[in-house]
């Protein structure tokens, strides 16, 4: 197992084609490049610093065996890929599963645009997993939401795709016995939605126990309950966390109004991510024209294989490692294929990485409980 990084010609704009209005049955949308300017060619040669292993050229028909070069032509590919590695994950008896890649183009994902299309598309896209999961092996998905007032709203919406899938069944963090005070104030939540009937209630509901549990569109403050949802329904059932950007939460966990650091270190530890993807953009000023270079890659991550963009769109790999990179080391080899570090041990270099480059959760490896995640 290892995770990838992949570069992006500081020169080259490739992005993501604008989505029409979601619908329930609307098709899924694809990745387009936009337009193209002088391509940056990248050579490897340089071994990474942390458990080196080289990005080996995988012809093999094995589909474990990865690829150097990704490229998926729309999302029902990516979609595709991430099933599959979905299939092998759970094949291998993993329980704590993590797919993340994005849902939506950049420029609108992760909340910047409209919650709901975020949501939605997440939505849609859970969907088609759970369809191409089926047609691989024999699963029960129970999808569950951060609340009823969520489940009763995709309910509606996605009521046809969702009858559409067999074997499914949906939830929400609010089945989860809760003390006096928790269910005062989602009484008073569910009053103030004004909306006091759900007419498909107990329309998905399954007589067999899931085989697979997956968690969507929660944020930090839900962390903590679908930990106490897991420990209730699902203590050694597969538990899949679904684009929940868990890199993005983590970072708010141990501020005040927010679960403690803890919860990473005994339960977001344990979660593997089978198929990840996070893109990251970065400049640097130079001393000569442009004076600004743009440069972005991302990290990959594919269970079991590895890879990862270039100015044809695709994901070239450019680095290896058997444990998942730090931000800071992602950075740092990009810049390096770039040819833009500074002189090691430098004042400059001092400046642009500051005292610290990684975060608390990837530094601190002795209070986990696992390091799952880390693989």
């Amino acid at each position: 197992m290892a995770i990838s990084m992949a570069f992006s010609s500081p020169y080259t704009a490739s992005s993501l084609q604008s989505l029409p209005q979601l619908s329930p049955l609307s098709p899924l949308f694809s990745l387009s490049k936009t337009r193209y300017l002088p391509r940056y060619t990248v050579s490897v040669s340089q071994p990474i610093t942390t458990v080196p292993i080289r990005c080996s050229n995988k012809t093999d028909s094995d589909p474990k065996a990865g690829v150097s070069v990704y490229k998926p032509k729309s999302y029902e590919v990516l979609v595709t890929d991430a099933a599959n590695s979905l299939v092998y994950a759970l094949d291998d008896g993993k329980t704590r599963l993590e797919i993340d890649f994005p849902p939506l183009p950049s420029n609108i994902s992760s909340y910047k645009g409209s919650s709901d299309e975020f949501i939605d598309a997440n939505i849609q896209l859970v969907l088609t997993v759970v369809r191409k999961l089926r047609e691989k092996k024999e699963s029960r998905a129970c999808i569950v939401f951060p609340d009823k007032p969520e489940k009763r709203r995709a309910s509606e919406i996605f009521k046809t795709a969702l009858d559409s899938v067999d074997g499914i069944s949906i939830g929400s963090l609010d089945d989860v016995p809760s003390g006096p005070v928790t269910t005062f104030f989602r009484s008073i939540r569910d009053t103030l939605d004004f909306d006091f009937e759900d007419d498909n209630e107990g329309r998905w509901e399954s007589k067999e126990s899931p085989s697979l549990y997956i968690f969507i569109n929660c944020s930090t403050r839900e962390l903590a309950a679908i930990e106490k949802y897991v420990e209730k329904f699902a203590p050694s059932t597969p538990t899949l966390l679904f684009n929940l950007e868990l890199d993005t939460l983590r970072a708010d966990l141990g501020i005040l109004g927010f679960p403690t650091k803890d919860l990473h270190y005994r339960f977001l530890s344990q979660f593997v991510p089978v198929f990840y993807i996070r893109i990251r953009e970065y400049s640097k000023t130079v001393a000569v024209a442009p004076y600004i270079l743009n440069y972005s890659g991302a990290l990959f991550r594919q269970y079991p294989g590895v890879m990862l963009k270039q100015a044809d769109g695709s994901y070239a790999c450019i680095a290896e490692s058997a444990t998942r990179f730090t931000l800071g080391e992602t950075k740092e080899e990009l810049l390096r294929v770039l040819g833009l570090q500074e002189e090691e041990g430098s004042s400059l270099e001092f400046l642009r990485r500051g005292y610290k480059s990684s975060t608390w959760w990837e530094d601190d490896v002795e209070l986990e409980s696992s390091s799952a995640w880390r693989s």
